[in-house]
């Protein structure tokens, strides 16, 4: 840096020398009726303050070079101080690799200036999917009893249909070092869900070994023990991450956690629902009275919102800053508290009744028990009922409690099995040959999503196959099979009437199977 401070002194002088010794020198060559030392001079100044104003611009120049290289000077060599900077990097350096939005972050975290890449994420899986209308965010850690995850991933995926997974991004953030853990994580969301991970609807990321701060300096506030500060400090860093990351990705921006469950359709809801207050000025809208769950922003907000959590990250939990926020942006201290309630309520609309509900009884605290239940969520709908021909039903499936086949063919609960195995059927056999023109079959619902059928086909069996199949004993025809849990078609003409339909398993199942909708539709 001196060396270029000496370069720039040398070339201003060497510009001034010449600047006077050329007025000094020029002659002059017009005719004018003033005196000629007056007119020489006057000719002299105008030819310097052209030349002065070229030399303004080469100097401009180069302090703009002089001025990019302190920059990149700073961010190479992180010992040095550095003033605030816009990003630590842009959106893509270099290297190819994501880096967070930095913001003011090293002066909040300033163990992160010893650390160039400590704010890069590690993404385990996704397929760098943006430009969506929603995106969901889902903290993740270590727990000591039980982990949720999958269930609430299961929950988000049940029902979607193809354009809302297409319109939608659920990020896992690993909110953990372990760098095997974390892949067991990404390698567990891979296995379960292989279709959705492989088109980018899931993604899977964590953050640098630098990330955290040491914990072992926080005080101790609010009465809360040295494990719990540790704990909700670490929260504030897990969800600032997750919405740096999150903040270029989409419109909106959806907090979960791992521990929820969704009602049904609830993207539809949400969609709608912001479409409809997108003219007013919120901050966020709630889909949950509980806690920081189910709070939707608009990504553009994400930056400044996490950093007021940076901030504060060490003074106070996270629904606390939260609505500090709204405090700061519209309370008048000189009025009575009243009006500050009605002016920050202004800044968030609630939605009932609630889409998310927490199940998670072990906190991610360890020893914490939370019996934390959302009010507004009322029942989930867990079967569809639907009005089905007369038949007689046979099935060597065995249900479990009171949840049979009869009860789920006539719309009063749903049909839910012990494990399938291999050649296990249901049978609909109708009363007299009839003309069905299309069928479904839901598996699975929204609280017990995994237990679906798996490599089980449909098959009819058409009231004339004995005459037109001489092969007795396979008088039935595939017309289809379980794809995702569902399994849905029309019947072709040419198979009317028909006398049943039945549904076959072909392998050996890891779950129960569950039936949450039967529709068989007569012409």
């Amino acid at each position: 840096m001196r060396l270029y401070s000496y370069r720039f002194g040398c070339l201003l002088a060497l510009a001034c020398f010449v600047s006077v010794a050329w007025i000094k020198s020029t002659p002059s060559d017009g005719e004018s009726t003033a005196p000629p030392d007056i007119q020489s001079l006057y000719e002299r100044l105008l030819v310097a303050e052209e030349l002065g104003g070229q030399i303004s611009r080469d100097l401009s120049n180069i302090l703009e070079q002089i001025r990019n290289m302190t920059r990149a000077s700073n961010i190479t060599q992180p010992t040095t101080p550095t003033t605030i900077k816009e990003t630590i990097r842009q959106w893509m350096g270099d290297s190819g690799r994501q880096t967070l939005h930095q913001l003011n972050i090293d002066l909040y975290m300033p163990h992160l200036r010893q650390h160039p890449d400590s704010l890069v994420p590690n993404v385990v899986l996704g397929q760098g999917r943006h430009g969506v209308s929603m995106v969901l965010g889902i903290p993740t850690v270590k727990r000591e009893k039980q982990s949720y995850l999958i269930n609430t991933l299961s929950s988000l995926l049940y029902g979607l249909t193809p354009s809302q997974q297409q319109d939608l991004l659920i990020i896992v953030f690993v909110a953990e070092v372990d760098s095997d853990y974390v892949s067991s994580v990404a390698e567990t969301i891979r296995k379960n869900f292989p279709k959705e991970s492989q088109s980018g609807l899931l993604e899977v990321v964590s953050p640098s070994q630098y990330y955290y701060p040491d914990f072992a300096s926080l005080k101790e506030t609010f009465g809360d023990s040295k494990d719990r500060v540790k704990w909700r400090t670490k929260q504030n860093l897990d969800f600032s991450f997750l919405m740096l990351y999150a903040h270029n990705k989409g419109t909106f921006y959806v907090q979960l956690e791992d521990d929820v469950v969704a009602k049904e359709d609830y993207y539809n809801a949400m969609k709608t629902f912001a479409t409809q207050e997108a003219s007013k000025n919120w901050l966020f809208l709630e889909f949950s009275q509980l806690g920081f769950i189910g709070k939707m922003f608009r990504t553009r907000d994400l930056p400044m919102i996490a950093e007021f959590f940076l901030m504060f990250h060490r003074d106070k939990p996270i629904d606390w800053l939260l609505d500090h926020i709204l405090w700061v942006k519209v309370c008048n201290p000189e009025k009575e508290a009243k009006d500050c309630e009605a002016q920050k309520a202004l800044l968030k609309q609630r939605y009932k009744p609630s889409l998310f509900q927490h199940v998670g009884l072990h906190s991610s605290l360890p020893g914490k028990l939370q019996h934390l239940k959302d009010k507004d969520f009322g029942k989930q709908t867990l079967y569809r009922a639907h009005s089905n021909p007369a038949a007689e039903l046979n099935s060597s499936l065995k249900h479990y409690q009171q949840h049979s086949l009869t009860r789920a063919y006539k719309g009063e609960d749903f049909f839910w099995a012990l494990t399938p195995v291999k050649g296990d059927y249901i049978l609909f056999k109708f009363l007299q040959p009839l003309n069905v023109s299309n069928y479904l079959f839901r598996s699975g619902n929204i609280e017990t999503s995994g237990d679906k059928f798996y490599n089980t086909t449909v098959e009819v069996l058409p009231s004339n196959a004995l005459t037109q199949d001489q092969e007795l004993d396979k008088p039935f025809l595939v017309i289809g099979a379980f794809k995702n849990g569902v399994a849905a078609g029309e019947i072709e003409e040419a198979l009317q009437p028909i006398s049943a339909l039945r549904l076959v398993v072909h392998c050996n199942s890891d779950v129960w199977a569950l039936l949450s909708e039967i529709l068989i539709q007569v012409r």
